[in-house]
């Protein structure tokens, strides 16, 4: 029932893990020139840590602080012990490198392997995997856990929808890897090459990479005739891994053996009381080459209360619920894009898509909510249209305090994207 040990240890021999990973992960650090310096400055030393909540003696590590060490600055090891890099694309500025010994790799692969197993998966599946490769985390480290299972892995990539299509139905696969926008998108397309999706053979899907809501699962679900289960992972993390869902699909398990997990207001940077939205904040304790110690995820989530019914012993947190830097204030009133998809795709009316567009109306900020409706319901009797818009500003409003625009439109009209979606976008400038 289980891929490893650690997976059910009692809280007080895990936490016993956990101190012990911790200092040798401080140790590690003293040897990178980053930390070096941060510990001296504040006095630290892995004699600083007791016990697990001594982790808050520590400052937090922010991406701001990965850039300004951009390329080596972070590394433990000389640089012929690397064998792996992955990068942000830095397209905005200073990117961010990750490194990774085969050590690194080997524990990455093996959390992964860990992650798929929670979810049903065996050696006995069929997998593809349909996220980009590259320097994208994605593609690579759920490969590798899918190898590490002894899945059959075929390595699909992003996009190409027919060719998905075909390797699906030739091979027999039972499990998917996809991003969950595309995945909505994805099952259109099924149709319109003549198949089915419940006629298709799989089984599982894995979805990740971007936030989404419990409705848009339970969509994903339905239009696929498929099992999906919520992930999380980041690069600064190694990438997909992290946190997993098990097959009770109530909460991703945090792999507590290889990361402590902190969740704070993301104001004062103190702890939050379980059950509290907060952000998350990550530590590595096993990875070697480059450990990363409170790196500030930006990622709001909770620690869900209680045990799973699963039987795993690590804590549990909730699906992203956004980002502590994509709130938009509009009109004084702080919202985020997860809120309004949270409500969209609980309307029946609605299809897969949808986008949020910041507009001014004057001189005041607004949003325009654009959203595909099901060919059933995209009709001439302009009042069942009027109905539903109004039933849609009604809904927002009561979520997000805020009346936005809504703009119904009809199903397949919104670009289409078959890599991470762009929910919001802003023409402010633009329409100035």
């Amino acid at each position: 029932m289980y891929f490893h040990e650690a997976e059910t240890l009692e809280r007080k021999e895990l936490e016993k893990l956990q101190v012990k990973r911790l200092k040798k992960t401080v140790e590690r650090a003293a040897d990178s020139p980053y930390y070096s310096e941060v510990f001296k400055k504040n006095n630290l030393s892995p004699s600083s840590i007791s016990c697990v909540d001594d982790i808050r003696k520590f400052p937090f590590t922010t991406k701001d602080d990965l850039r300004s060490q951009y390329p080596y600055g972070l590394l433990t090891k000389p640089l012929d012990e690397f064998v792996r890099l992955h990068a942000s694309s830095g397209t905005t500025g200073t990117p961010t490198a990750v490194f990774y010994t085969q050590k690194d790799l080997d524990t990455w692969a093996d959390l992964m392997a860990r992650s798929m197993y929670a979810i049903g998966i065996r050696r006995s599946d069929v997998f593809q995997n349909m996220s980009g490769y590259g320097l994208f985390t994605g593609g690579l480290g759920i490969h590798y856990g899918a190898e590490r299972l002894g899945c059959l892995t075929i390595p699909a990539g992003a996009g190409n929808t027919k060719r998905q299509i075909k390797l699906i139905r030739d091979f027999n696969v039972t499990a998917l890897h996809i991003i969950p926008s595309f995945a909505l998108y994805f099952a259109g397309k099924v149709r319109e090459e003549g198949f089915e999706p419940a006629e298709m053979p799989w089984k599982t899907a894995l979805i990740g990479a971007e936030p989404h809501t419990e409705h848009t699962r339970r969509k994903i679900e339905e239009l696929m005739h498929i099992k999906a289960y919520n992930s999380y992972g980041l690069s600064e993390m190694n990438g997909p891994g992290v946190a997993f869902e098990c097959t009770e699909q109530n909460g991703m398990h945090v792999w507590e053996d290889a990361f402590i997990a902190e969740i704070v207001n993301p104001e004062t940077g103190e702890p939050v009381e379980d059950g509290e939205v907060g952000e998350l904040v990550m530590t590595t304790i096993t990875r070697e080459g480059m450990p990363i110690i409170r790196y500030r995820t930006k990622d709001l989530t909770r620690f869900l209360p209680g045990e799973c019914k699963c039987g795993r012993t690590s804590r549990r947190i909730d699906r992203i619920l956004g980002r502590a830097d994509d709130m938009l204030i509009i009109k004084g009133v702080n919202i985020y894009p997860m809120q309004i998809e949270k409500i969209i795709m609980g309307v029946p009316e609605v299809a897969q898509n949808y986008v949020i567009e910041l507009i001014k109306e004057g001189f005041i900020d607004q949003i325009r909510v654009k959203v595909e409706v099901k060919d059933e319901f995209f009709v001439e009797d302009m009042r069942a249209l009027q109905g539903l818009q109004k039933k849609l500003s009604s809904l927002l409003r009561d979520e997000i305090l805020v009346t936005p625009r809504i703009e119904l439109v009809q199903h397949n009209s919104i670009p289409k994207s078959e890599g991470k979606a762009q929910r919001v976008i802003d023409l402010r400038d633009v329409e100035d």
